[in-house]
């Protein structure tokens, strides 16, 4: 860990203090103020006006209960939350997660998170996060239809398209959006598209919202490594995950040019030197739903790895598109050893802090998550654009609004990381210009 300036110790100590137990939050929160010595030096108007303290206390939390009725009649009750964290830049904006592992101090570390990335977009939103500990594995349409459904009739007080807009995250997907949207408009009597992203093409949805999150994370690795004089095109990719994000960043790193090896599930991991069949691994995925040792039972040439971790693969592009804290620091050591060249936050936060040390001190070129995977919330924006104006946009152009997006997201960081002294750390630019856009927006509003 990297010793604190004692202006921004002092923050620290307080969110320690005000978030007990919340290790995700106190993560997140370490991970930024460890890069903003600089800053507050240059800019002693932060700390002047606690700035610094206000970005890291949300504006509003709400913890709500979710009753429903399952398919054998019987109550159940989850937990929900909705962390609406700052809101200087736009509405707060973020998905929302239904996994078991959801508790306060993650919604936390995710919207922390959201406000750096949403701002590095350069779009007018600001960042929240919510979700709930329910979990869509196993339950029918209509269990996840009646959960979606209550969770609304509390959560629609709160949202609106200029005060609050939702997306989907991990175990939240167009199916899910959709319940949402239709008892949101319900209880509203309202057909307020922009209140939710995420959403079918059929009522307002975007084109590439579905793949932007992992084709922008590969738009983002291509800018870093063309920084790097080096390219994608031949390269050796291992992704982790397969879900929306390693799916998509997958394919649209197989279409520039690279061989994706491998990618995995909480099973294990599939290994198919031939390059993944991505038509395939979509059907396993996201139509049967089936584990990712399917794949390897339909695919000739490809083998299931039980219980492995896909980092032991060799590669020289890393895509961590799964969890948090996937990637350890003896994984990272497997991944330098074996000459990883690149590795790009498909995920939030997957990378341990001991594990981003070895990449950084192995000369790798390391992108995290906040700016590496802003994609999909800025395809989000793009769609609250397309709901605000009711317009329509191609796939084409959206996609190319994506990759602007992306190439700006790189330029803004390098800069910053540029001209404060530590060129070539993605990190420490990502949080310097993500802070740096909010603190000066939130200067300008005065205390609130």
């Amino acid at each position: 860990m990297t010793s604190l300036d004692p202006v921004l110790d002092e923050h620290y100590q307080t969110v320690l203090a005000r978030n007990p137990g919340e290790r995700e939050f106190h993560q997140a929160v370490l991970e930024v103020l460890e890069t903003l010595s600089p800053v507050v030096r240059r800019h002693p108007e932060y700390a002047d006006q606690s700035v610094i303290e206000r970005i890291c206390e949300p504006e509003r939390q709400l913890i709500f209960r979710v009753p429903w009725v399952d398919d054998q009649g019987v109550v159940q009750v989850n937990r929900a939350f909705r962390v609406e964290f700052n809101s200087a830049l736009g509405p707060y904006k973020g998905g929302l997660r239904f996994h078991p592992s959801v508790y306060l101090g993650i919604v936390k570390f995710l919207g922390f998170e959201q406000v750096f990335k949403n701002a590095l977009t350069g779009m007018p939103i600001g960042g929240g996060k919510g979700g709930s500990d329910f979990d869509p594995k196993g339950r029918s349409d209509g269990e996840v239809m009646r959960f979606c459904q209550s969770l609304m009739t509390e959560l629609y007080r709160h949202l609106g398209e200029y005060t609050d807009v939702p997306a989907g995250d991990i175990g939240v997907g167009e199916r899910e959006i959709g319940y949402l949207f239709g008892q949101y408009k319900r209880i509203t009597n309202r057909y307020e598209s922009g209140v939710l992203t995420g959403k079918g093409l059929a009522y307002g949805g975007s084109q590439v919202r579905k793949e932007a999150t992992g084709y922008g994370t590969v738009f983002f690795t291509e800018q870093m490594l063309a920084a790097a004089g080096k390219g994608i095109s031949g390269r050796r990719v291992v992704v982790s995950g397969s879900g929306n994000v390693a799916i998509y960043a997958a394919a649209k790193a197989a279409e520039m040019g690279a061989q994706v090896v491998a990618c995995s599930d909480s099973s294990g991991y599939v290994v198919d030197e031939a390059g993944l069949d991505i038509d395939l691994l979509r059907r396993v995925k996201e139509v049967d739903r089936a584990r990712i040792s399917a794949y390897a039972e339909e695919r000739e040439g490809a083998r299931f790895v039980e219980g492995g971790d896909v980092w032991e693969v060799a590669c020289e592009v890393a895509l961590p598109c799964a969890t948090q804290n996937e990637l350890d620091a003896e994984a990272a050591t497997t991944l330098v050893e074996n000459g990883v060249l690149s590795v790009a936050e498909g995920a939030n936060m997957p990378c341990t802090p001991e594990a981003v040390d070895v990449f950084q001190k192995g000369g790798v070129l390391f992108a995290p998550g906040k700016a590496a995977n802003a994609g999909g919330v800025a395809t989000s924006a793009l769609e609250m654009q397309q709901n605000a104006s009711r317009d329509s946009w191609t796939a084409q152009h959206t996609e190319e609004r994506l990759h602007q997006i992306m190439a700006g997201i790189h330029e803004s960081c390098a800069t910053s990381a540029e001209e404060y002294g530590v060129p070539g750390d993605y990190v420490a630019g990502a949080n310097i210009a993500g802070f740096r856009r909010v603190a000066d927006a939130m200067l300008a509003l005065g205390v609130v």
